[in-house]
């Protein structure tokens, strides 16, 4: 039988998404078969991730292709860095109400900026019809006696925060009000749909931390994973929380702690570190130009205690985002 042409799909996957596979030596076969073929040296871990985005629930419908690029890939990048591990490949599932060449263009434009920064090479995917939906799968390697994971943290550990927390809450809230927007207000919004995934922070800090996780559903709800599966409670002080210019100038003196600790979409990275780091992580914070904030202390007591500017105890109505919350 003679095929005459290439069908619509493939037609896609030639002209758009064959050039995300970016050169790497441990790509064996990338794009264009059944499956991909991988290289993992012997002493290392595999760290696999997946994240799905979908069409009003985690964005709006008529956010920037670009931006919704950056962040699918964005979101997938900050779980190899909350694990310390170099992310290397990505697959892609993308799930399309119509053929826009436009729309896909942008998409893997954003997709691209972020994957020709930290060299991950897209290696296989598929494409199919229905409502808008993204989801990326990413692979990544790291030393076995390296790796981050959320069940050491330690008593006596300090806690540390990358970044700054609350940027993206305040950028969804200015997105709701359908405001017009300051250029300090859209820097927020821009923390929402195109954050910047800690992966320098995880690879430097990897071989000195106990635990880590990334912050995808809030301060409370992602620290009191690592807390559970550590077997510790923790203290944390609210005025040493990292608050970018643009949401102190928007918060003022009446600041909601709740919005900024519950609030999901931080992608930074939170971490436990012993006492004796503590020159060592401000190094890496000079090193990186990234604030890296030391915002509390793990303890033997099990839960999580807060505490304001006047030292009296804070009680947050809700830990975090759930997706399958009924209120």
């Amino acid at each position: 039988m003679k095929i005459e042409k290439e069908t619509p799909e493939f037609a896609l996957i030639n002209q758009y998404f064959k050039q995300l596979t970016t050169p790497r030596q441990d790509v064996v076969l990338g794009v264009g078969d059944d499956a991909a073929l991988l290289q993992v040296a012997e002493d290392n871990l595999l760290v696999v991730s997946v994240d799905t985005l979908v069409s009003g629930v985690h964005f709006f419908e008529d956010v920037a292709a670009d931006a919704l690029g950056h962040k699918a890939l964005a979101v997938n990048l900050s779980d190899m860095a909350a694990m310390g591990a170099e992310p290397s490949w990505a697959t892609l599932a993308l799930t399309l109400p119509e053929v826009d060449e436009k729309w896909i263009a942008g998409f893997c434009r954003g997709f691209a900026g972020l994957a020709n920064r930290f060299n991950v090479s897209l290696v296989g995917g598929d494409t199919t019809r229905g409502p808008l939906s993204i989801t990326v799968q990413i692979h990544g390697v790291v030393a076995q006696h390296q790796v981050m994971r959320r069940d050491g943290a330690q008593v006596g550990d300090d806690i540390y925060v990358t970044g700054t927390l609350g940027d993206a809450a305040q950028g969804l809230k200015l997105l709701q009000s359908a405001q017009a927007l300051t250029a300090g207000q859209q820097t927020m919004i821009d923390r929402l749909e195109r954050p910047q995934p800690r992966v320098e922070a995880g690879l430097a800090l990897r071989h000195l931390a106990h635990s880590a996780i990334d912050l995808s559903d809030g301060l409370l709800a992602d620290l009191g994973h690592i807390l559970t599966q550590s077997g510790v409670g923790a203290t944390l002080q609210l005025d040493q929380l990292p608050l970018s210019a643009e949401l102190r100038a928007v918060m003022g003196d009446d600041k909601d702690w709740s919005r900024i600790v519950s609030a999901g979409d931080d992608y930074e990275l939170c971490l436990t570190l012993p006492v004796a780091c503590r020159e060592a992580v401000a190094g890496v914070a000079r090193q990186l130009s990234l604030p890296i904030s030391r915002v509390g202390c793990i303890e033997a007591d099990p839960g999580l205690r807060c505490f304001d500017q006047q030292g009296e105890p804070w009680h947050p109505p809700q830990l975090g985002f759930d997706h399958f919350s009924t209120s």
